[in-house]
C-alpha cells in the first residue's frame, strides 16, 4: 500500500499545499460580537471553502445550517471512522513578532508559514489528501470514513458539542492535532475567570484563556520604579515616556513551562513597588513565576498524565472592573471539584467570585485498545523514533467522543509551533505524516 500512496501523492501534493494555502488564507478567529453566523463569517467562510474543495475531491458533504460544523464522508459499512479537524484559529497576537503576514502562506525553508499550519487546517488536510490518494488507488473502505470540520476549537467547543447532540457518534477516530506517536490520556481542561470590584490600576492585555501572553504594556507615573522591579525578576522590557511595554514568550498553556507570561511579571513587579490590590496580590502571592501554581494546590500530579498546568491569560482591570481569565489542565486521576474547592477558598478571601466559562473532562484510552495498536502498528512500520504512547495536557477533540485519540502531526524531532508567532508546517512533516495517515486510514478501513 505504501507504493501506491507514494504514487498517487506526487500528483496530489501540489494540490495539497495549495489547499493549505486557501485555508490559512481565511482569517478564522472567533468573533464574539457575531450575529449572522455563531462564531464569525470568516470561520463560517472556511468551512464552507473547505466542504466545496472535498465535493471537488470527491467526498459526500453536509453543512449544518446553523453553521456550527460540516463533514465530508467517503466509504461503506455500518461502522464510521472519524477524523476529526478544526477550522478555527487563535488570534495572531503581535504581529512584529511575525516573519510574514499570519494569514497569508510564506513557503520558506522547506517550511509553510501561516497561523493554522499546523493547528490544525494543515494536518487535517493532509489526512483529506491522504484519503483521496486511497480513494484514487481504487481502495475499498469497510468502514464510512468521515472528516467533522470543527468550527470552535480554540474556544468553547460549541461546534462539537452540537454535532455530538445531532449527529451519528463515530465508532472511532482520532485527530491529527497532537504529536506522534499518539495521545492515549489528555489532563481536563478548566477555563474559569475572577471577577473581582474596580482597582486603582488599569491593566489589560492577553489574547486567549490557552496561551500564555507574551506582550503587556501600562501606563504609569513610576516607570523608573517598576523597571527596577522587573530586572530584579528577569523581566524584558521596553519603557517609552511614561509607558512601559512587557516581553514574554507564547506557548500554548499545556505546555506554560516552555513559556514566560508576560502578564505574571508585569503584575509582580508592580506588586513588588508596594501597591496591593486583590488581582496583584494573588499572583504574586499565589502563582509566582510558578506554571504549576503548586502554591494552592502542592505538587500535584499523576504518572499518566504528569502535573498540573495553570495558565494567567488574560486580565482586564480598572477602576469599574477586575477580571482574571484562567487555563488549568488537570491530571487525568484528579476530579475538577477538589481543583475547584481550593480555587473558591482563595476566590472568596480575596473577594473575587470564580466563574466558570469552560471544562471538558480527560481523556484515557487503555494501551491495549486495538485503535491505538493499529495506529502504532503504523508509526513502527514507518518512523525509527520512539513509539510510547503519550499523555497531553492539551485538549483536543480526541476527547469529545469515545475510542478517539490524538494522533500526530509533530513528529519527536520538530517543533512545535501552534499558537506562537511564525507558525509553521514543515515540508518533511507533511510527507511523512501523509503516509502514515494514509497507511493508518487504510489499516482501521479494512
Amino acid at each position: 500500500m505504501k507504493k501506491q500512496l507514494l504514487e498517487q501523492f506526487e500528483s496530489l501534493r501540489p494540490a495539497l499545499i495549495n489547499a493549505i494555502k486557501e485555508t490559512v488564507a481565511f482569517p478564522s478567529v472567533l468573533d464574539e460580537n457575531a450575529t449572522d453566523t455563531p462564531f464569525g463569517k470568516e470561520i463560517d467562510d472556511c468551512l464552507k471553502h473547505t466542504l466545496k474543495m472535498c465535493d471537488s475531491l470527491g467526498f459526500n458533504t453536509f453543512y449544518n445550517e446553523e453553521g456550527y460544523y460540516g463533514y465530508a464522508e467517503i466509504g461503506s459499512g455500518k461502522e464510521m471512522l472519524a477524523i476529526l479537524g478544526h477550522l478555527d484559529v487563535v488570534p495572531a497576537g503581535d504581529l512584529n513578532k511575525w516573519n510574514s503576514n499570519p494569514f497569508e502562506v510564506l513557503e520558506k525553508d522547506n517550511k509553510l508559514f501561516g497561523r493554522g499550519t499546523q493547528d490544525d487546517k494543515g494536518p487535517t488536510l493532509i489526512a483529506l489528501y491522504a484519503v483521496k490518494a486511497l480513494m484514487d488507488t481504487g481502495v475499498t473502505f469497510n468502514r464510512r470514513i468521515r472528516f467533522i470540520f470543527g468550527t470552535d476549537e480554540e474556544n468553547l467547543w460549541r461546534g462539537i458539542n452540537k454535532y455530538m447532540e445531532n449527529e451519528e457518534i463515530p465508532t472511532m477516530g482520532f485527530t491529527p492535532d497532537s504529536k506522534f506517536p499518539l495521545i492515549y490520556a489528555e489532563k481536563g481542561l478548566l477555563q474559569f475567570t475572577f471577577v473581582g470590584e474596580g482597582e486603582p490600576l488599569i491593566l489589560k492585555g492577553g489574547d486567549s484563556y490557552n496561551a500564555v501572553p507574551d506582550l503587556i504594556t501600562y501606563t504609569s507615573k513610576d516607570i523608573p520604579v517598576i523597571e527596577k522591579e522587573l530586572k530584579k525578576i528577569n523581566g524584558t522590557f521596553d519603557t517609552k515616556d511614561n509607558i512601559i511595554t512587557v516581553f514574554g514568550k507564547s506557548v500554548h498553556a499545556a505546555s506554560g513551562e516552555d513559556g514566560i507570561n508576560a502578564i505574571k511579571k508585569l503584575m509582580i513587579a508592580i506588586s513588588n513597588t508596594g501597591l496591593s490590590t486583590p488581582s496583584l496580590n494573588f499572583v504574586s502571592e499565589y502563582l509566582g513565576d510558578d506554571p504549576y501554581a503548586e502554591k494552592i494546590f502542592g505538587q500535584l500530579e499523576d504518572e499518566m498524565s504528569g502535573k498540573l498546568k495553570f495558565n494567567l491569560g488574560k486580565v482586564d482591570i480598572n477602576n469599574e472592573k477586575s477580571i482574571l481569565h484562567f487555563d488549568v489542565r488537570i491530571p487525568v486521576s484528579f476530579s475538577k471539584e477538589e481543583i475547584v474547592e481550593k480555587l473558591e477558598i482563595i476566590a472568596s478571601k480575596l473577594g473575587f467570585k470564580y466563574d466558570e466559562r469552560d471544562f471538558l473532562k480527560s481523556l484515557y484510552v487503555p494501551l491495549d485498545n486495538l485503535l491505538i495498536k493499529s495506529l502504532i502498528k503504523v508509526y513502527e512500520e514507518e518512523t525509527d523514533f520512539d513509539s510510547t504512547p503519550l499523555s497531553s495536557g492539551g485538549a483536543t477533540y480526541a476527547r469529545s467522543m469515545e475510542n478517539c485519540v490524538a494522533f500526530g502531526p509533530v513528529f519527536p524531532d520538530s517543533k512545535k509551533t501552534e499558537h506562537q508567532p511564525n507558525e509553521n508546517l514543515s515540508l518533511e512533516d507533511l510527507d511523512r505524516a501523509f503516509i502514515i495517515y494514509g497507511k493508518a486510514v487504510y489499516e482501521l478501513t479494512r
